[in-house]
């Protein structure tokens, strides 16, 4: 069994803060500070090390064994990072334990009713089933355009068309914002789709003036 606990990105700078990276160097000869993972400056590279030592763990754990790590989420000038959403996961997963979390840092603030404080780690534990094949779930980010999403509809990506722009569009340039993405070109007559759309929601969309039209919260 492992059981591995990395560190949180940057909130404790763990090498020349919780120990002496020069007695480190003088005992085994490498300098600690170049691979910690503490000492990481941006989040996509700490996600990116992070995975990568989950892995080499995991190729090292015995057929059967078992893999327990220790994450947390992390909050950062008003937005959340999650170690647990962006971790590597390799092998059979058997339990996401919620374990209370102790002696923050953030315990000392008094925070206001709007913020909701982090509380809680979680214990992953995963099962190592066969030597060379196994499964692994992945995570990773992209920028997605609705106009082209598979489960977005005719009402959602003019919604969010007319949104956009903070006020009021023509049919022409409504045209031109939904016309070259795949939603459009699947259909023939997608040109009588939009103006359906727009004369079919009146409690969404506003027709302002003749050809104009917005959406009624931006009217």
């Amino acid at each position: 069994m492992i059981f591995w606990h990395p560190p949180y990105h940057d909130i404790i700078k763990y090498s020349d803060v919780m120990y002496s990276a020069a007695e480190v160097k003088r005992r085994y000869g490498y300098d600690p500070r170049q691979t910690d993972l503490s000492r990481i400056p941006t989040w996509e590279r700490f996600v990116k090390a992070m995975n990568y030592c989950m892995m080499k763990q995991f190729c090292a754990l015995e057929k059967g064994g078992r893999f327990a790590v220790l994450v947390g989420d992390i909050k950062k000038n008003r937005k959340l990072y999650s170690m647990l959403f962006e971790l590597t996961k390799p092998g059979t997963l058997e339990n996401v334990i919620i374990k209370a979390q102790h002696n923050c840092e953030s315990d000392k603030t008094q925070y206001s009713g709007r913020y909701i404080p982090i509380v809680h780690e979680y214990l992953l534990l995963v099962r190592k089933d066969a030597a060379l094949v196994y499964p692994i779930m992945l995570t990773y980010s992209q920028v997605a355009d609705i106009r082209d999403m598979p489960g977005a509809t005719w009402k959602d990506i003019l919604a969010d068309a007319l949104e956009n722009t903070n006020g009021e569009l023509d049919l022409a340039a409504i045209y031109e914002m939904v016309g070259k993405y795949r939603r459009a070109q699947a259909q023939q007559f997608w040109k009588d789709k939009v103006r359906q759309t727009l004369q079919r929601y009146p409690d969404l969309f506003v027709n302002t003036r003749r050809g104009y039209w917005t959406v009624k919260n931006a009217s």
